[in-house]
């Protein structure tokens, strides 16, 4: 099983649409096993996005990040990432297809709901820094004989 990160961002929190994230994440197949209400702090923030450092937009996702509430969740599933980012849709929500979340439920770019981790090693840097050492829930869910072959 893969395992990958998502943060709905502080417009997903304060416009009400987690369960309404979660729930599209959820119908996917995608098992939720962590999941945290924090405010990112911004040496945290400075981690996650390093690899932005020095470009332009950086001050501003670091800023904006840091200014509410987020939910963090940590999803297992076959091809976790892939799944999670298809449902995403693209990071411009102008240019994210219908159906996706950023496609139906987010108009810029500056405020596009949600972050997902977009490899492999992304996925689990950013597991390990969002969920450090607590042990993530690894459980059996009856309906995945359901959605797994």
């Amino acid at each position: 099983m893969e395992r990958t990160l998502v943060i709905i961002k502080p417009d997903g929190v304060q416009r009400g649409l987690i369960g309404e994230i979660t729930h599209r994440l959820e119908r996917r197949g995608l098992k939720i096993v962590g999941m945290k209400l924090m405010t990112i702090s911004s040496e945290l923030a400075q981690k996650h996005y390093g690899v932005h450092q020095g470009k332009p937009f950086y001050e501003g996702l670091v800023q904006y990040i840091t200014s509410g509430p987020v939910v963090v969740l940590a999803l297992e599933g076959k091809k976790a990432i892939e799944t999670v980012r298809s449902t995403v849709g693209a990071t411009n929500p102008a240019q994210a297809a219908p159906g996706t979340i950023r496609g139906d439920l987010a108009v810029e770019i500056g405020r596009n709901l949600i972050h997902a981790s977009d490899a492999p090693e992304s996925a689990e840097n950013e597991v390990k820094l969002f969920f450090g050492n607590e042990t993530l829930e690894s459980w059996d869910r009856a309906s995945d004989k359901w959605i797994q072959e």
